[in-house]
């Protein structure tokens, strides 16, 4: 077959791959504020969810950020929003870091329920337009908040056009269930398994 005529079959191809994608586009008219889980073992659950909200910062759009556990040490996302952001993306680091490290769990279920306070408040704010939970996942999994709970304020309470991301290990079914779309990260290989510690602009 010549190249011209691999060039046309291809042309052809992908002019009827177009039409059948634009007429399932055409489809799909509605809009709303979605409930997205980010979950797994894999690398980048909260690395996605700032994706999103610095999509949101670059468009102009409010959102907020709670922070459920991370909080001993500084990172890179935090520093920029609170430093050249801080007027559209309100930044809460609510955790006092991973639960083997503040080693005191009433401590850590105080802040967990404040967190979880803070988040509601922000979540009613429809001036907010996106609020990331990072790491509500692992709360909720050692009860230091309640998942049913969370489930009926976002059925109940959730503005329509609010988007609300949760993000951590180990995201609770009902969880799961309620929410419009779930990214389970699969863990293949990580550097950590082979000496390598945590790195600024990767990690942190």
């Amino acid at each position: 077959m010549s190249a011209e005529n691999d060039s046309e079959r291809h042309a052809t191809k992908m002019a009827k791959k177009k039409a059948a994608r634009d007429k399932i586009m055409a489809t799909k008219t509605d809009e709303k504020g979605l409930v997205i889980v980010h979950t797994g073992k894999g690398k980048g659950k909260s690395t996605a969810a700032f994706g999103m909200i610095f999509r949101h910062i670059a468009h102009g759009r409010k959102c907020a950020v709670v922070q459920f556990i991370k909080g001993g040490m500084a990172t890179g996302e935090r520093n920029l929003i609170q430093e050249r952001f801080s007027d559209i993306c309100s930044f809460y680091t609510m955790g006092e870091g991973f639960t083997w490290e503040t080693q005191n769990k009433e401590r850590d279920i105080e802040m967990a329920k404040a967190a979880w306070e803070k988040a509601k408040e922000l979540i009613r704010d429809e001036t907010n337009t996106m609020v990331l939970l990072d790491e509500i996942n692992i709360a909720i999994r050692y009860d230091y908040v309640d998942a049913h709970e969370v489930v009926e304020f976002l059925k109940a309470e959730k503005p329509e056009m609010t988007h609300v991301v949760l993000t951590g290990r180990n995201a609770s079914e009902d969880l799961i269930e309620a929410a419009d779309l779930v990214t389970e990260m699969e863990l293949v290989k990580h550097p950590f398994r082979s000496g390598i510690k945590a790195q600024i602009g990767v990690e942190y």
